[in-house]
């Protein structure tokens, strides 16, 4: 009976162990893609894990599925060659809105600043940008360096994405400029004069995911050139 016990309790540590490492993952990806995209994503493994059932090359069921995961998130992409055996994750959205979001004066800021301010910095604002990006249904897309760059439009098309882009870099102004004044107080008085420059444009887009190393979804296209180009010269 003690040995059916301790079985029972190996086997359940071992289930909540998987739920959890499951749970991070859907989390990962959640992040990094739109819904249609990650579901995607899944059914591929899914599909994938199947297969090599039937093939028998692996040995578990539950190995596929999360060797699949890693070749889009990997940054080793030891398992990157099975990522090319589908067809590309790739759409055009005829109606969205890409938008650019820039800190002025950051480059002059962050050079006499520490490398842990600068990142507080980064983090706080960026922080409140995703929480009004979750309000307004804004997808963020990344951000390079102090740029941050989101659409609407996809991947649920809407009439209104225009609007809403705008309502959101107006929300992001307004939140920028009182964040700055607040964190003066740890970061220095010029804290304060930094500001954002947002680029907006409608129009086609080409989103989806560009597999390889540390892939992630991307946009492409003439409209987000353009709204680049808008941020760049504001």
């Amino acid at each position: 009976a003690m040995v059916f016990v301790l079985y029972d309790c190996l086997v359940q540590r071992r289930q909540d162990k998987v739920m959890a490492t499951a749970k991070r993952t859907n989390a990962i990806v959640s992040s990094l893609f739109p819904s249609n995209v990650r579901d995607r994503i899944l059914k591929d493994a899914e599909e994938q894990a199947e297969q090599d059932m039937l093939n028998n090359k692996k040995g578990f069921f539950s190995a596929a599925p999360k060797n699949r995961l890693k070749s889009f998130l990997d940054e080793d992409n030891v398992a990157g060659a099975h990522a090319f055996d589908t067809k590309p994750i790739a759409d055009l959205f005829p109606h969205a809105t890409v938008m650019f979001g820039d800190i002025v004066g950051f480059t002059a800021w962050s050079s006499v600043r520490e490398p842990s301010q600068v990142f507080t910095l980064l983090e706080t604002v960026y922080h409140a940008f995703d929480e009004i990006a979750k309000r307004r249904r804004v997808f963020k897309v990344e951000t390079i360096g102090d740029c941050y760059v989101a659409v609407t439009g996809l991947p649920d098309p809407r009439k209104d994405h225009a609007v809403v882009m705008a309502r959101f870099s107006r929300d992001a102004l307004h939140k920028m400029n009182d964040l700055t004044k607040r964190l003066e107080v740890s970061l220095g008085p010029d804290t304060g004069d930094l500001s954002m420059r947002f680029g907006l444009h409608s129009g086609p887009v080409t989103a989806g995911v560009l597999r390889g190393d540390k892939s992630r979804f991307q946009l492409f296209g003439d409209t987000v050139n353009t709204a680049a180009r808008i941020e760049s010269t504001g």
